[in-house]
């Protein structure tokens, strides 16, 4: 018997998802049919590419091992089956974390578009923990996060610098100070972003450097709401300056000078299931070349 592409796609949908269900659902299969096809690809190749644990299916050694080849497979098919052209296309799944997807992400994706007008963009925007997340399911193509974040089957690698802001609304009795101090810092209520978020563990990191424990928080999941509570004087804010960049120059927030380290690191993070892919490569390089920020940092690709 000849290994079938049913069989190679329900093999890397399990590889992503570790459970036969969500492979079969994604792939719109029956589970008894995912499970059949699984079983007869380990029947034709002699032995078995997955450990069973619990409801779990995980990819052992042998799986690895062709795994790549399963994915470069699928993709050749799917590129029989498009027109001939010299032209990128095809669906670009890009997931980011909330910084980078509400003010950085749109315009690149924007001139990318220009560039390859037959490209489909998909933008999913989350925290950083989030994007880890969809990425090691395979749910997305290639991912940028603020976080600094490891894991061990994703490649995270550098991209570029970008700088954090402590602010207070434009009549808090701080506004008329151009400074902050570390004991002032431990008596104010702060405004932060929620468990999981880049800013949020990049802030905390530079306050404990400095000894300060913030005593008094408020935790809110969007930016926005964040701002509000901020112009409301509920507390200092946390941000990315690239999201105040509007309020601070209308003066509606004021940026305070502290003694942190509030500088981070954006991050692309990307999944051996698409390395190989030419256009995810080619968007990863068009990144490289297209750097929001004038602090860019050194990398290798």
């Amino acid at each position: 018997m000849n290994i079938t592409l049913k069989q190679l796609s329900v093999f890397v949908a399990t590889a992503r998802l570790n459970r036969i269900t969500q492979a079969a659902h994604e792939l719109c299969l029956t589970q008894s049919a995912a499970s059949q096809s699984l079983k007869e690809l380990e029947n034709i190749l002699g032995y078995q590419v997955f450990n069973r644990i619990g409801r779990k299916l995980l990819l052992n050694d042998a799986g690895r091992a062709i795994l790549t080849k399963a994915i470069n497979m699928l993709e050749l098919q799917q590129q029989l089956q498009q027109p001939i052209t010299t032209e990128l296309t095809g669906e670009l799944k890009v997931a980011a974390s909330v910084t980078i997807g509400s003010y950085v992400m749109p315009q690149l994706l924007a001139e990318f578009v220009k560039l390859h007008p037959k490209i489909e963009p998909k933008l999913f925007i989350s925290n950083s923990a989030d994007v880890i997340t969809r990425l090691s399911a395979g749910q997305a193509h290639i991912g940028l996060i603020e976080a600094p974040e490891t894991h061990n089957s994703l490649q995270i690698s550098p991209w570029c610098m970008d700088e954090l802001a402590i602010f207070c609304a434009s009549d808090h009795p701080l506004a008329a100070q151009q400074t902050i101090n570390i004991k002032t810092m431990s008596n104010q209520r702060w405004i932060l972003r929620e468990q999981g978020s880049g800013t949020r563990s990049v802030f905390i990191a530079a306050t404990q450097q400095q000894g300060i424990i913030i005593k008094n928080s408020m935790d809110l999941s969007r930016q926005e709401a964040i701002k509000q509570a901020v112009k409301a004087n509920l507390g200092l804010g946390v941000l990315s300056l690239l999201s105040i960049e509007q309020e601070l120059s209308l003066g509606l927030f004021k940026k305070l000078i502290t003694p942190l380290n509030l500088h981070r690191q954006f991050s692309i993070v990307q999944s051996e299931y698409y390395q190989q892919n030419t256009l995810i490569s080619t968007f990863k390089t068009f990144l490289h070349q297209h750097i929001p920020h004038q602090n860019p940092i050194i990398f290798t690709h």
